[in-house]
């Protein structure tokens, strides 16, 4: 055999070798951002069954404030049965501000802000938020670096062979992202 005929054999090996490198390395970033993604999903689930409780103490001592706990409960169903990920941020963003509503009517109760089943759901739901921006850095961070490995060149040569897109960041409004759900006492 000749050697040219080893050479272009090896280059192809080498290429071949290459590829399942890429492939199985974006793999691995798809998978680390769909893992990401269940981080963020768990803690919105944990946020979500935290409301229920919230609106039930707040019920307890504001009875007539019927539309703000009715508008909380609707945001919260529009949060749960968000499909797409601008779906969820929207939902996010319209629940945040509802839950900083039903909040803004606890100041005007003070038997409920001395409630300790208040306080305590108060502190699990800022420790929820806290939680779900942190999963949402998580998240955002491995999706930066996925659709990073999709864009550079050679890899995008495998990238778009195999069919691999790009995938969105998880994005809240500025005002909710800055900030969780307080009551100031």
């Amino acid at each position: 055999m000749p050697v040219a005929l080893y050479v272009v054999l090896g280059a192809v090996i080498l290429l071949v070798l290459w590829a399942i490198y890429v492939f199985n390395s974006l793999i691995t970033r798809r998978n680390r951002v769909d893992e990401a993604w269940s981080d963020i999903d768990v803690q919105l689930k944990r946020r979500y069954d935290l409301i229920p409780n919230l609106v039930e103490t707040v019920k307890g001592y504001a009875r007539h404030e019927s539309v703000v706990f009715e508008k909380v409960t609707e945001a919260r169903t529009a949060a749960m049965g968000a499909k797409t990920l601008k779906e969820h941020a929207q939902a996010e963003n319209m629940l945040s501000e509802t839950i900083k509503s039903l909040f803004a009517v606890s100041e005007a109760y003070p038997d409920l802000k001395a409630s300790q089943n208040f306080l305590q759901l108060q502190d699990e739901l800022r420790d929820a938020e806290d939680k779900i921006q942190a999963a949402r850095r998580f998240y955002n961070g491995n999706v930066r670096d996925y659709n990073t490995s999709l864009q550079v060149f050679p890899a995008s040569i495998v990238a778009g062979g195999f069919g691999f897109s790009a995938r969105e960041f998880f994005e809240l409004e500025e005002a909710a992202a800055r900030q969780a759900p307080t009551v100031r006492f």
